[in-house]
C-alpha cells in the first residue's frame, strides 16, 4: 500500500485535477464569469501556451544530450578551464532558438553529461536572452532604437557569465540536487531516450504549471495605477520593472513587445525588465526548483536577479 502511495506522481494529480474538473465544470463556469477570473484564466492559458512548445523542445534535446551524445565530446566542446568554459557556454546560447523554459531541462542534461555547473548554468542564463529570435524580437519591437538591441544581448551575457564565475567561486555540489533519473545505461537507446523524455515532462512541466498560476495570479492582483506612479521615479522604476519581469513571467520570446508598450518607463528600465525576465521569473523559479532542488533556486535566483540587474544599469549607462 505504501509502495502504491509512493508511485503516485504528476499523472495521477493531473487526472484527479481533470475529473474535479468535469464534475465541478457547472460551479466553475459561473465563477468564471467574473472579469478578474476570466483575465487570470487568460494570462494562465497565455503563459502555458508560449511555455510549452520550447518546454517540450528543451526536454527533447536534454533527451538526445543524455541518451546519444557522448561524455567525451563535452570535454573536447568546452574549454577544460571552467573558467574559460563559462563564456563559451554563455556564446553557445546565440545559437539556440529557444526560450527559458527549454534551458532549464537542457542545464540539467548538461550537468549529467559532465559539464561544469557553472558553465551550464550561464548556458542556462544566455540562451533565452541572446539567441536570434529573442533578438530579432527585440529589434522589430524598438524601431526607433536599435541600441536595444546590442544592450540586451551585452547585458544578458554579461550577467550570465558573471554568474558562471561566482557560482566557481562561492558555488557548492551539494546546492544541486537533480532528481533521480531511471538508469538509463541498462536500456536500449529508444527506452532511454523515451524514459528520459518522460522523467523531466513530469519535473518540469508540474512545476511549469505552478509558475504560470503564480504569474497569473501576480497580473490579476497589482493596479495599472500603480506603475502609472512608479514611472516617475528614476530608482523605483527600474525596481519596479524589475520585480514586473520576475512577476508577469512572460516568455523570452515575447517580452520586447510588452517592455516597448510600458512607453511611461525610460529605456534604461526597460532593459532592465528585458535583461531580468528571462533569468529570473515565477516560471523559472519554480522550474528550477524542479530540476535542481529548492536549495539551489533560493541561492540562484536572488543572485541572478542582483546580477541581471546590475549588468543591465551598467551597460545602460554605456549604450543608452
Amino acid at each position: 500500500m505504501i509502495a502504491a502511495a509512493r508511485r503516485a506522481g504528476s499523472v495521477e494529480v493531473l487526472a484527479v485535477l481533470l475529473v474535479a474538473l468535469v464534475v465541478l465544470r457547472n460551479p466553475l463556469a459561473g465563477l468564471l464569469t467574473a472579469a478578474g477570473l476570466e483575465t487570470w484564466t487568460t494570462v494562465f492559458v497565455s503563459v502555458l501556451v508560449q511555455a510549452v512548445p520550447f518546454l517540450v523542445f528543451g526536454v527533447v534535446l536534454s533527451a538526445v544530450i543524455a541518451v546519444y551524445v557522448p561524455r567525451s565530446f563535452w570535454a573536447k566542446a568546452l574549454p577544460r578551464h571552467p573558467a574559460l568554459a563559462v563564456p563559451a557556454a554563455s556564446v553557445a546560447g546565440v545559437v539556440l532558438p529557444g526560450c527559458e523554459c527549454g534551458s532549464v531541462p537542457i542545464a540539467g542534461a548538461l550537468i549529467r553529461r559532465g559539464v561544469t555547473p557553472a558553465a551550464a548554468l550561464a548556458f542556462l542564463l544566455a540562451a533565452p536572452a541572446v539567441n536570434p529570435i529573442v533578438l530579432t524580437a527585440t529589434a522589430v519591437a524598438f524601431p526607433a532604437n536599435p541600441e536595444m538591441v546590442v544592450a540586451r544581448a551585452a547585458a544578458s551575457l554579461l550577467a550570465a557569465m558573471a554568474m558562471g564565475w561566482l557560482w566557481l567561486r562561492l558555488g557548492r555540489a551539494d546546492w544541486i540536487k537533480l532528481p533521480h533519473r531511471p538508469d538509463l545505461d541498462e536500456m536500449s537507446r529508444g527506452q532511454a531516450f523515451w524514459a528520459a523524455t518522460r522523467h523531466d515532462v513530469m519535473h518540469a512541466g508540474g512545476f511549469l504549471v505552478l509558475g504560470a498560476a503564480a504569474a497569473a495570479t501576480i497580473n490579476v492582483a497589482v493596479p495599472d495605477r500603480w506603475l502609472q506612479t512608479l514611472a516617475g521615479h528614476a530608482v523605483l522604476s527600474v525596481l519596479a520593472l524589475a520585480a514586473l519581469a520576475v512577476l508577469l513571467s512572460i516568455c523570452s520570446e515575447a517580452d520586447a513587445f510588452v517592455a516597448a508598450s510600458l512607453s511611461q518607463f525610460s529605456l534604461t528600465s526597460r532593459l532592465v525588465f528585458l535583461v531580468v525576465g528571462p533569468m529570473v521569473d515565477l516560471k523559472l523559479i519554480a522550474m528550477q526548483t524542479g530540476v535542481f532542488g529548492r536549495g539551489f533556486s533560493a541561492r540562484f535566483a536572488p543572485a541572478t536577479f542582483a546580477a541581471a540587474v546590475l549588468a543591465a544599469l551598467g551597460v545602460a549607462a554605456v549604450a543608452l
